[in-house]
């Protein structure tokens, strides 16, 4: 016992040789981690750069595959006449989120895995990402959704058109506000996971669990769906939206909700960010080292 204490007395000594006076604070040790420096508002040396149009291509190939693998999943789900046969809401939702999880997984040392114009934005905000990335990931996103969804409905037209395509929509019984709310709260909730998730010193702290971003981040999403699904479908990623909106494509009032679906999103992930940014962190208030 006393030899455990004498080992615990000379443990704090290495690594406090400073003593304190009674009364006064320790000294506190160097942070194990760096701050990522603040990214240009417009960096236009990316532009010469092929790893920013590859990101970018990345970018577009899973959203595709994150759009086909998840609406494909809904129309199997309403193919099924009898619902214990379908998947239901909670295997819709374990497509949405078991996708992000995948997808993020492959592309995080790419593009950083966004997949979402709404995280693109939020990560913009914070300045993580220039302007010109910003735009250029959220044009790829929304092409590789309509892409992905193009897909779908080349599997099963007549079906695809006569079941909604998977297009988003406030449903009945709820009010437009109510979509909208829903929207930005689960919106919220993905960014502050994806803010959260990337931090600086919580992948220090964490290093050695190279799966750890994308498990919480894909799980958010699932949460989500699972709460938000008999609300408007959920959205929370403007280009799932608009590609599925822009496949189905009919009178059936495809686009009569559809701009819940990007201002919803927007102000979540601009709220995430300022919450994450202002009061989690802090960083503006305190000297970057």
């Amino acid at each position: 016992m006393q030899q455990d204490k004498d080992d615990d007395v000379a443990l704090g000594a290495n690594k406090y040789g400073t003593r304190s006076a009674l009364g006064t604070h320790a000294p506190v040790p160097e942070k194990d981690y760096r701050e990522p420096s603040v990214t240009p508002f417009f960096d236009g040396g990316e532009l010469r750069l092929w790893s920013f149009w590859r990101a970018g291509i990345a970018e577009f190939f899973a959203t595709l595959l994150f759009l086909y693998i998840t609406i494909q999943t809904v129309m199997g789900h309403v193919r099924n006449t009898d619902p214990c046969l379908g998947v239901g809401i909670q295997g819709i939702a374990w497509a949405f989120g078991g996708m992000i999880f995948a997808l993020v997984y492959c592309t995080a040392g790419i593009s950083g895995g966004h997949i979402n114009p709404a995280v693109t934005f939020g990560l913009f905000l914070a300045r993580k990402v220039s302007l010109n990335r910003a735009l250029y990931y959220m044009i790829m996103q929304c092409l590789g959704a309509m892409a992905g969804a193009g897909i779908v409905k080349g599997f099963q037209p007549d079906f695809y058109q006569a079941q909604g395509g998977g297009a988003n929509a406030v449903n009945h019984g709820y009010t437009k506000g109510d979509g909208l709310g829903a929207e930005i709260v689960g919106t919220f909730v993905l960014v502050y996971t994806v803010f959260s998730a990337t931090d600086a010193k919580r992948s220090a702290r964490d290093s050695h669990v190279p799966v750890l971003a994308p498990l919480p981040i894909g799980f958010a999403v699932f949460l989500v769906h699972l709460a938000t699904i008999p609300i408007t479908g959920t959205g929370i990623n403007p280009a799932r939206s608009l590609g599925a909106a822009t496949i189905y494509n009919t009178q059936h009032n495809a686009w009569a909700d559809h701009w819940i679906f990007w201002v919803g999103p927007f102000i979540g992930a601009a709220l995430a960010a300022a919450y994450h940014t202002l009061v989690i962190r802090a960083l503006p208030f305190r000297k970057r080292v």
